[in-house]
């Protein structure tokens, strides 16, 4: 490695995106406007320029992007705008094909995010290939750091990553391209957590409690991105996954695009963005302590460039001392005041069988008008006369909380009015179950034309995919 290279690792480009919005509201989820459109690819392309432009391509001169689809809902995923410049600005280098890939998160076949979020017709329209990673053959792994008590020390990866990213690294040009987000279980979701995609569905619920930190760090220890550009549009706070409800209480207006090929460096100018050093982000301290940083320990080690020279006392929009220094990314405390909710006294892990079962009642409740009038139970260490006082449908999430009160509630209560949800965070189990108690139709979390959804289904099915999709029925037939 040149002594340049070395510097870059050790350096973060930050670019301002300026351009009037003339949005009152962000309940209303909008496409950019041409001007901030045209913007976008500039700002893009200083980026990429600045650390070598068509330099970075490899033998092969393919391209791999990742963008953040972890689900369909606005202000979650990446925007397509942003995507659309990074594909032609490698395509405008020179790139000899173009890979957009994904493996949604569970409760989501990745090809249908894709027709809803834009993906597919942006890829149609310049010649790149979607690659959808649920549909793929996979390979098993062990995490990196399995001597850690894992409840399930191996995962497995998809053709795509095992194969062009991980055995031919050195040919392939990987660019990772995710949201500004914090995260109510990671605190962000930056550019490390957004290769959480890469484990296929069912290896995801185990360990996603305090063990989820360490896994993110063994995925990234295993592949990592040449290239890490964050689209801070807008970025999330109170989390990763907000009710559009409460998007005027949790979107901002950041205006940045962060870009570098050192991942750990970009995630803790990101981090900073919302307030957070790396002692505050558990993933990134421990990335840092496992000697992934290359060189990057702490904000002093990064050189910034760009439009924010001192990030020090980085405040964007001028409203971070309003939160005290850091914006929340803990969940929006605001949940409806008909469903009882019980939390173990001895464990109740925020990273799983709280906040994922709490974030879609949220939203299920204030974006689908979901009922109430059940009981929500989770974590160890549950008070005998608040289970004992339930006399309602219960949702049990996690498996702490089944072990410990399942049967008692089934014997008392019948098989029909408890409802299971397993591991640290079976998301599928989680939204069918309130799907049914709250008759929310699953198909409204899809906002595009039925028959479009069903033919994006169906194609899916019909290539053998591996996502765990929320039954089309659950709200007419209890499941779990």
């Amino acid at each position: 490695m040149s002594g340049n290279q070395k510097r870059y690792l050790k350096s973060v480009y930050i670019k301002k995106i300026v351009s009037h919005r003339d949005q009152k509201t962000f309940t209303v989820f909008r496409p950019l406007n041409d001007e901030m459109k045209k913007e976008m690819a500039a700002g893009v392309k200083e980026i990429f320029d600045f650390y070598g432009g068509t330099a970075m391509l490899k033998s092969s001169r393919d391209v791999y992007i990742k963008p953040n689809a972890v689900d369909s809902k606005p202000y979650a995923y990446t925007r397509p705008e942003a995507l659309e410049a990074v594909i032609s600005y490698w395509k405008e280098a020179g790139a000899r094909k173009i890979f957009v890939f994904e493996n949604s998160t569970v409760c989501n076949l990745t090809r249908l995010v894709f027709e809803i979020t834009g993906y597919a017709k942006l890829c149609k329209k310049l010649g790149a290939v979607p690659v959808y990673l649920d549909e793929e053959e996979t390979t098993e792994v062990t995490f990196a750091g399995a001597d850690a008590p894992y409840d399930r020390n191996t995962y497995r990866l998809s053709k795509t990553v095992a194969e062009k990213l991980i055995a031919r690294k050195d040919e392939n040009l990987y660019i990772n391209l995710p949201k500004l987000k914090t995260h109510s279980m990671g605190v962000v979701t930056l550019g490390i957590k957004n290769q959480w995609a890469f484990p296929r569905h069912e290896d995801r619920g185990y360990d996603h409690n305090y063990n989820l930190h360490g896994k993110l760090v063994d995925v990234l220890a295993r592949v990592r991105p040449d290239f890490t550009l964050i689209e801070g549009v807008e970025g999330s706070i109170y989390g990763h996954y907000n009710a559009l409800a409460l998007a005027d209480t949790c979107i901002r207006p950041f205006g940045v695009l962060i870009g570098g090929p050192n991942v750990v460096a970009v995630d803790i100018v990101g981090a900073r963005v919302f307030g957070y050093d790396v002692e505050d982000v558990p993933h990134i301290k421990i990335a840092v302590e496992r000697g992934l940083g290359q060189g990057v320990s702490k904000l002093g080690d990064i050189t910034v460039h760009g439009d924010y020279r001192d990030i020090r006392k980085l405040d964007i929009i001028g409203d971070l001392k309003k939160f005290g220094g850091k914006y929340p990314f803990d969940l929006y405390p605001e949940f409806p005041e008909d469903v009882r909710i019980i939390r173990g006294r001895e464990m109740a892990c925020r990273e799983g069988c709280v906040n994922n079962p709490l974030a879609v009642l949220q939203t299920l409740a204030k974006d689908y008008n979901g009922r109430g009038g059940w009981t929500l139970i989770m974590g160890k260490g549950l008070d005998k006369s608040e289970v004992d006082s339930i006399s309602g449908p219960v949702l049990i999430a996690g498996h702490c909380a089944i072990e410990e009160v399942s049967d008692r509630l089934i014997q008392r209560l019948g098989r029909r009015r408890v409802y299971l949800s397993g591991t640290c965070n079976d998301l599928r189990a989680t939204t069918e179950s309130m799907c049914h108690m709250m008759k929310v139709n699953p198909m409204k979390l899809a906002p595009i034309n039925p028959a479009r959804s069903l033919y994006a289904l169906a194609r899916a099915k019909l290539n053998k995919s591996r996502g765990m999709l929320v039954s089309p029925a659950s709200h007419l037939i209890k499941l779990r």
